[in-house]
């Protein structure tokens, strides 16, 4: 039998609570998402877009799976009022970013969650509708997984893919089913993104070719105890998401339990091993990652839960 055969179920609260504690932090935070004027004024904007566009999608999430309670709804839509609001300037910040690098997809990526959560940038839509009729759009060289990421954002903004979205599933590292072996950090997180935007985060976990979601079946749990091991946290917690997108995830107890325990009691999860010191702003830039993959897992981990309770 498989490690996975034999694994017992995390209950559904300990699940629910490594999520809850997450969501608290990262209300308590959030300022510390905010884009600064000098940092918006220097061209520094894309590496703090990426933390915003992640609050939004698993703010999605939770929204979506349908698991958050009163007060976890109510911090979740608040902290996505202040992501569109305070950080983006309702939009702003996306459309003048798309005007200065216009052929670059990340105000596409960063806007396409809000824009189905009902927040929209006419000007922004129509600046990149601009740049999606040039060669450069489609042609633009970056990590297959990447590309897959671009194409998920136009389908969740309601625009025709620039190109096919299954052709770009079999050109990633994943979809060639290559040695599990050779699995390292960065194939580790390329395996979990090409998962992510495959499924649109969880989603749809149908849209999992079988024969991949069969390789992932067998060599997720091995990979899963190498990051455990490793004490890596953040990659330890994607993987967790990726194991809730199979036919029969694990939610391996034993797995939790130490990742629940990694958790700070502030509610921050640290990246690897314990929570970093220093200033405030240093840890909250070492540790938000992790603490949002923490909401996400735990969101997707108690949704399957339950509905195999």
């Amino acid at each position: 039998m498989t490690a996975a055969a034999v694994a017992a179920a995390a209950p559904p609260a300990l699940l629910h609570a490594v999520g809850d504690r997450a969501l608290t932090w990262l209300d308590n935070h959030r300022e510390f998402f905010r884009l600064t004027a000098e940092e918006r004024a220097s061209g520094t904007v894309f590496e703090r877009l990426k933390p915003i566009g992640e609050l939004a999608l698993i703010m999605q999430v939770l929204f979506r799976e349908g698991v958050a309670g009163s007060r976890q709804h109510t911090r979740a839509s608040r902290l996505l009022d202040f992501a569109w609001r305070e950080l983006l300037d309702g939009g702003t910040v996306l459309t003048e970013l798309q005007r200065d690098e216009p052929v670059s997809p990340v105000a596409l990526e960063v806007y396409a969650t809000f824009r189905q959560l009902g927040y929209r940038a006419p000007a922004l839509e129509a600046a990149v509708e601009v740049s999606r009729r040039t060669t450069t759009w489609k042609t633009l060289e970056m990590m297959p997984n990447r590309r897959l990421g671009v194409l998920n954002a136009e389908r969740k903004a309601g625009l025709a893919p620039s190109e096919d979205f299954d052709g770009a599933v079999s050109r990633t590292w994943l979809g060639r089913l290559p040695e599990p072996w050779t699995v390292q950090y960065n194939i580790a997180y390329d395996i979990t993104h090409t998962v992510f935007h495959l499924t649109n985060w969880g989603e749809a976990p149908d849209r999992i070719p079988p024969e991949i979601a069969s390789y992932l079946a067998l060599y997720l749990p091995a990979w899963m105890e190498d990051w455990l091991d490793a004490e890596n946290w953040d990659l330890l917690g994607e993987l967790l998401v990726v194991d809730t997108c199979l036919p029969r995830p694990t939610l391996d107890a034993r797995i939790w339990e130490r990742y629940a325990a990694a958790q700070s009691d502030t509610g921050a999860m640290p990246a690897q091993c314990g929570m970093p010191e220093g200033d405030t702003s240093d840890v909250f830039d070492d540790v938000h990652h992790p603490t949002l993959i923490a909401v996400f897992a735990s969101a997707m981990a108690t949704s399957r839960a339950l509905q195999s309770a």
